[in-house]
C-alpha cells in the first residue's frame, strides 16, 4: 500500500515476511501470464538467540534491525539469490485500519477531504503517519449522487524507516511496504465471488480478515495465537517450550484419548471461532451480506484436526490456505510447499505485489 518513487518491476521480485518467529523471503518469476517459483527460505529466530525477530510494546513496534538483517543475508546467500527489488511486508497489529463514508465529490477535493477525515480517526498527528488509501465503493461521477466508502491504512513513519533501515543493511532495493493482510489477500483470493473470511493464526497474534468481491472490508487482530497455545500447553503439563510445540504439531484438535493436548488448545480456538461469529454478524448486519468461506493461514493452520473443528464449529466451507497453487515449480516439492504454504502465505502476496 506504501509506495516509494521510481518504482520499476522487474521480472524477479522477492517477498519478505519478518514475523515474530521466523523470516521467510520468497523470489517469485514473471514471463508473460506464467508465474513461477524461483526460490524461498526461512529461518526461525532462535538461531540467533532467544528472542523474537520483533515485539510489540506500549503501541511500539520494535525490531531486532541487526538481527533481522543477518538473518536475511543468510537466506540470500544460502539460496543463492540475487534480486534485489522486494516488498516488505507490516505487521497488522502496528498498521491501523478505517472505513468512512465521504460525499460525492470531484478527484481533485478527494484527498484534501480524506487527510481531514483522517485527521479526526488517526490517534496520531499525521505528520508521524504515512496514509494510504483506496475507494472500496462507489466511484467519482459528476452524475452519481452515492457516497464514496473509503478504507484507511496508517503506519507510524518510525516503524516504516526500520524497515528502510533493515532493507540497507540487507542491501535491497525497498520498492514497497504493506500490511501483512494485503498480502494475504493477493495470494488467497482469487476472484472470488463469494463472501471470505481469512483467518491468519500467527505467532504473536490472530488477525480476521473479511474480503467481498477482494475489496478487504474488515479486518481485527487480536491476542490469540500460536505461541500462546504452545505456552499454555507447556505450563499445563509441566514441560519445556519446544516439547510442548512438538506435541501441539503432533496432536493438535484430533480426538482420541492418546491426545494430551486437545483439551487444552479446544478453548483457544473457540476463542477464534467466537470472533469470527462476532464478526459475521455484524458485517451481515451492516453489508446485508454473510461470511460463506473460510481460508486458514498461519504457522498453526495445519494442526491436526483444526480444518475439521472450524467446519463442525461454523458450518461453512472451510479451507487450508495453499499460496503456491498457481505458480510453476519442479513436481517433487508439491507436498513441502504443501506444508508450509500457510506460513508463507503473506510471502507469496508481498513478492506478488512487485509482480503486478
Amino acid at each position: 500500500m506504501i509506495q516509494f518513487p521510481f518504482r520499476v518491476i522487474s521480472k524477479k521480485f522477492l517477498g519478505v515476511d519478518i514475523g515474530t518467529s521466523s523470516i521467510k523471503i520468497v523470489e517469485l518469476g514473471r514471463l508473460g501470464k506464467r508465474l513461477t517459483l524461483e526460490n524461498y527460505g526461512e529461518i526461525p529466530a532462535e538461531i540467533f538467540y532467544k528472542k523474537p525477530f520483533r515485539t510489540f510494546k506500549k503501541s511500539h513496534l520494535l525490531l531486532a534491525t541487526a538481527d533481522i538483517a543477518k538473518a536475511i543475508k543468510a537466506i540470500l546467500e544460502e539460496t543463492k539469490i540475487k534480486t534485489k527489488k522486494t516488498c516488505f511486508s507490516i505487521p497488522d497489529f502496528c498498521s491501523f485500519f478505517t472505513w468512512f463514508e465521504l460525499p460525492q465529490m470531484t478527484e481533485k477535493e478527494l484527498p484534501d477531504a480524506i487527510k481531514y477525515a483522517a485527521r479526526q480517526r488517526i490517534p496520531l498527528p499525521l505528520s508521524e503517519v504515512t496514509i494510504d488509501w483506496q475507494i472500496i465503493e462507489g466511484k467519482i461521477s459528476d452524475s452519481e449522487k452515492t457516497k464514496l466508502k473509503i478504507l484507511l491504512v496508517t503506519v507510524p513513519n518510525e516503524i516504516i524507516n526500520q524497515y528502510r533501515e533493515i532493507a540497507v543493511k540487507c542491501q535491497l532495493e525497498l520498492q514497497t511496504l504493506e500490511a501483512e493482510v494485503f498480502g494475504l489477500c493477493r495470494s488467497l483470493v482469487k476472484n472470488e465471488n463469494k463472501v471470505t473470511a481469512l483467518v491468519d493464526i500467527g505467532a504473536q497474534s490472530t488477525t480476521i480478515s473479511v474480503i467481498d468481491n477482494n475489496v478487504l472490508k474488515r479486518s481485527h487482530s487480536f491476542d490469540v495465537s500460536g505461541s500462546e497455545l504452545t505456552y499454555t500447553i507447556a505450563k499445563s503439563l509441566g514441560i519445556d517450550y519446544n516439547k510442548a510445540e512438538d506435541l501441539k504439531r503432533e496432536h493438535g484438535l484430533n480426538l482420541s484419548p492418546e491426545n494430551p493436548v486437545q483439551n487444552i488448545i479446544s478453548p483457544f480456538i473457540d476463542l477464534i471461532i467466537a470472533e469470527i461469529e462476532k464478526i459475521s454478524r455484524d458485517f451481515f448486519q451492516t453489508e446485508s451480506r454473510s461470511i460463506e468461506k473460510i481460508i486458514l493461514a498461519g504457522g498453526s493452520a495445519l494442526l491436526p484436526g483444526l480444518e475439521e473443528y472450524f467446519q463442525k464449529g461454523l458450518q461453512k466451507e472451510v479451507s487450508i490456505a495453499n499460496p503456491f497453487s498457481e505458480f510453476f515449480y519442479p513436481s517433487i516439492l508439491g507436498e513441502t510447499l504443501r506444508k508450509i504454504g500457510p506460513s508463507y502465505a503473506i510471502t507469496v502476496g508481498m513478492a506478488l505485489k512487485g509482480l503486478e
